[in-house]
């Protein structure tokens, strides 16, 4: 058995490590030379913890290969994983054709009895084109395309990979569950067979049903901050609610970022058009999540007035701890607004240590946490690095020109509620 996994940025490159983790032949078909050589030196596009480890113990071990030779790399493959990063826009929106033409594009390679596994994030009904596709150019192969929704999370991948609690796989033939089931069974023991189109709009319910409960909770929140209450004790009566449960999205916290939830929910608005259907909340969803963007800055305006010129520090760039992604980062985000309104902004993140333009000429990027506190008139905890759990606030705030910590998620609360000479914001709870 052989797996080439097409597509090697985060979700590719996971993907063929882990494959390679557990003694499967894995050869991964990057797009460039470039891309190839950085990944057998076992160096991952992208941060994430333990991926170099795997990818080097993979290489040595002689399961994992690289490769940009497309038709070579596919001419031996019994199961073609296509995992590309379905590229986004700033407004949410999908280059779904961006993945489906270099699937397309493998057509003249395929081997009779190859299976086309596709993870990318793709609208329901893009197999059934590539399968109308593909069928005009068979001549004579049998081959099949199935579909599995991924599910990874940045900065815990390989965990999720490695220890799924289930993995959901739409299919036509049962030919083609007896080639991908040897290759999932050593992840996962709960594999749910579907047929295709059920499994891609897996994908968008999921994510969309998240993002509606994030936004639902984050404006619930905000009607805490208004008359009183505090969103923490709300949430933990609606998690003893066995209808809601404990593992419930009902913390308020940030808007979500990254694109994904957003992609999926631009996804099912789309179909919605194109079958004629009304979906008003999924609609709602983003504009909610858009507003809810704005916290930190009115927060900051509520308490120091007019940002020109002020010194804001901001801890963390990354979109979540355990990457060093900065693409659709709230934290970006808001760092965007704090240049509009004309502040001086300093920041620090251990893994991101430069920032494109224009930001890089726009911001300060201190050489350690202590330089954000000094002289600072606001510090806004953006990204829930572990590290950053452990800081010494008490001595860090007296540093600072005023005492201001906005900490939208609550990240620092039980080392915060020792320290009585600090203004801390958390949402969802009035001040």
């Amino acid at each position: 058995m052989t797996v080439c996994v097409y597509g090697l940025w985060h979700l590719g490159s996971v993907t063929a490590a882990c494959l390679a983790s557990r003694g499967i032949k894995t050869v991964g078909l990057a797009e460039d030379a470039q891309a190839a050589a950085k990944l057998s030196a076992a160096k991952a596009p992208l941060f994430e913890p333990g991926l170099d480890a795997m990818l080097a113990q993979g290489l040595h071990d002689g399961h994992l290969s690289f490769t940009s030779d497309l038709a070579a790399a596919i001419a031996s493959t019994d199961l073609l994983w296509v995992s590309f990063d379905t590229p986004v826009d700033n407004d949410d929106v999908a280059d779904v054709r961006y993945v489906l033409d270099r699937i397309r594009g493998t057509f003249p390679h395929l081997n009779d009895g190859t299976v086309v596994l596709i993870s990318s994030q793709v609208p329901v009904g893009s197999t059934a084109q590539l399968e109308r596709d593909f069928a005009k150019v068979a001549g004579g192969r049998k081959v099949s395309f199935a579909y599995s929704p991924e599910n990874l999370r940045l900065g815990d991948a390989i965990q999720v990979f490695t220890k799924s609690e289930r993995i959901v796989i739409g299919i036509r033939e049962d030919w083609a569950r007896q080639v991908i089931e040897p290759v999932l069974k050593p992840f996962c023991d709960t594999l749910l067979w579907l047929r295709v189109e059920s499994a891609e709009m897996v994908k968008h319910a999921l994510n969309a049903y998240l993002a509606t409960c994030v936004t639902f909770t984050n404006e619930v929140a905000t009607l805490c901050e208004g008359v009183g209450a505090d969103m923490s004790e709300v949430e933990g009566a609606l998690r003893l609610d066995p209808r809601i449960g404990k593992k419930a999205y009902v913390r308020a916290g940030a808007a979500f970022g990254g694109g994904t939830l957003a992609r999926d929910v631009q996804f099912l608005k789309i179909i919605a058009k194109d079958v004629g259907a009304q979906v008003p909340v999924l609609a709602a969803v983003l504009e909610s999540n858009a507003y809810h963007k704005g916290w930190v800055v009115r927060h900051l305006r509520g308490q120091l007035g007019a940002l020109k010129a002020k010194k804001v520090g901001v801890l963390g760039l990354a979109y979540k701890a355990g990457t060093n992604a900065i693409r659709r980062s709230v934290a970006i985000e808001v760092i965007g607004e704090l240049i509009e309104a004309g502040a001086d902004i300093t920041v620090y993140d251990p893994q991101v240590a430069s920032l494109p333009d224009p930001l890089h000429s726009l911001v300060t990027i201190a050489p350690s946490i202590d330089a954000v506190f000094v002289n600072s008139e606001a510090v806004v905890l953006a990204t829930e690095w572990p590290e950053f759990r452990e800081l010494d606030f008490g001595r860090l705030v007296r540093t600072m020109k005023r005492a201001l910590l906005i900490d939208q998620n609550a990240f620092a609360s039980k080392q915060m509620s020792k320290i009585a000479a600090v203004n801390y914001i958390i949402a969802g709870k009035a001040r």
